[in-house]
């Protein structure tokens, strides 16, 4: 049986992923298709409309990864359906669509609080994934 058995709103999961910018760079230089492959054409961009800089790619692959793991690294997951976006005041925002979502819901998360950061040539991200977890019982 599956459900949520009185558990208290709260953190369902978290993840957490560094990055080495330099080796993500060259990565997405190695390889140009790549950053069509990870991100979306809103991510690629700032809100100005310039191409982001590898430390901000870094950045916000860490937080697809630390999605990945807050949710238990599902399978499936496609990295378009994970889209880290720059709210007006600067801070950063999650959004999930379809594959990303299902897993989500699947594991009872309602809500998201996404950190980055990055120095010294290191991209990071902590993702928490909010809501009541779904339980398996027997």
């Amino acid at each position: 049986m599956t459900g949520s058995l009185d558990v208290p709103a709260g953190v369902v999961g978290v993840g957490i992923d560094v990055v080495a910018v330099q080796r993500f760079a060259d990565a997405l230089h190695r390889t140009p298709a790549l950053a069509a492959r990870l991100f979306t054409e809103v991510e690629l961009r700032t809100g100005s409309g310039a191409r982001r800089t590898a430390t901000s790619l870094a950045a916000r692959f860490a937080a697809k990864e630390a999605v990945a793991k807050a949710l238990g690294v599902p399978r499936g997951m496609d990295w378009h359906h994970c889209v880290i976006s720059t709210l007006p005041s600067g801070q950063p925002e999650l959004t999930v669509t379809d594959t990303v979502a299902r897993a989500a819901a699947e594991r009872g998360v309602t809500g998201w609080r996404l950190s980055l950061s990055h120095d010294a040539g290191i991209a990071a991200a902590v993702v928490m994934a909010l809501g009541v977890p779904v339980l398996d019982t027997p």
